[in-house]
């Protein structure tokens, strides 16, 4: 099964313009969540999707690979099938892996990319269990999974409802995603949805429209950078 891990990386954001770039122990945050992924033993390559000349010259500049791609997309999703469309190698499944987090786990990209060991999965992602804070938390994307492991609803709400007989167990989504290649170019044309815009939520689209996400129950946590705060807070935890 050949895989490939893309991360699409903008320059432009509203909340910290130019953190692709950032510094955490004298590398940009995009080398080292590039780093991060190239030690997936299931990865045969990794590749950085930019809108950004100056993100672009950074991943060459330590020899990696990286691509221009528009800077129109409105989703990783869609930039991930763009710079999926200029390979030319097959590559049977595309790993989505968030360009802000720098310290993102090769074990979990290995987690994501085993579900595709069942030829009947076609998109895949990550959850943990949540800790009492984050139940009520918006930021903090809760999921609730059917029998087969498959994914019923996500929601910035308490779902299901705490109290309701889950025995305290609620799921936390990690945001990572893997995808048949086949289906990616799909994916991406698909106009966005009603619940999909209720929640801010991209995977809502493919659920609405009948698309089955598979999961995986992570026992580890991720930490992502949204905010020059954030990553205050990762240097701190990791002490850099």
């Amino acid at each position: 099964m050949k895989a490939i891990g893309i991360i699409p990386a903008r320059y432009a954001s509203s909340r910290f313009p130019g953190k692709p770039l950032a510094m955490i122990g004298g590398q940009p945050m995009i080398e080292r969540v590039y780093r991060q992924a190239g030690q997936a033993a299931r990865l045969d390559k990794v590749l950085v999707a930019t809108d950004d000349s100056r993100i672009l010259e950074a991943v060459r500049s330590f020899d990696g690979h990286a691509v221009m791609t528009s800077p129109d997309h409105a989703t990783g999703t869609e930039r991930c099938a763009e710079a999926l469309a200029g390979e030319t190698e097959n590559w049977e499944v595309v790993i989505n892996i968030q360009g802000d987090e720098p310290f993102v786990s090769p074990a979990q990209i290995d987690l994501l990319a085993s579900a595709f060991e069942n030829e009947k999965v076609t998109i895949a992602t990550l959850v943990r269990e949540a800790g009492p804070r984050e139940i009520h938390d918006e930021n903090a994307v809760k999921a609730v999974l059917n029998r087969n492991d498959e994914a019923m609803y996500f929601s910035r709400s308490a779902i299901p409802f705490p109290g309701g007989g889950t025995n305290g167990k609620h799921l936390i989504h990690i945001g990572m995603y893997g995808y048949r290649g086949r289906i990616l170019p799909e994916l991406a044309g698909l106009p966005p949805g009603r619940l999909e815009t209720a929640e801010c939520l991209e995977q809502l689209r493919w659920l609405e429209h009948g698309y089955r996400i598979h999961a995986r129950l992570s026992k580890e946590r991720s930490h992502s950078v949204d905010t020059p705060e954030d990553l205050e807070r990762v240097k701190s935890t990791f002490g850099l």
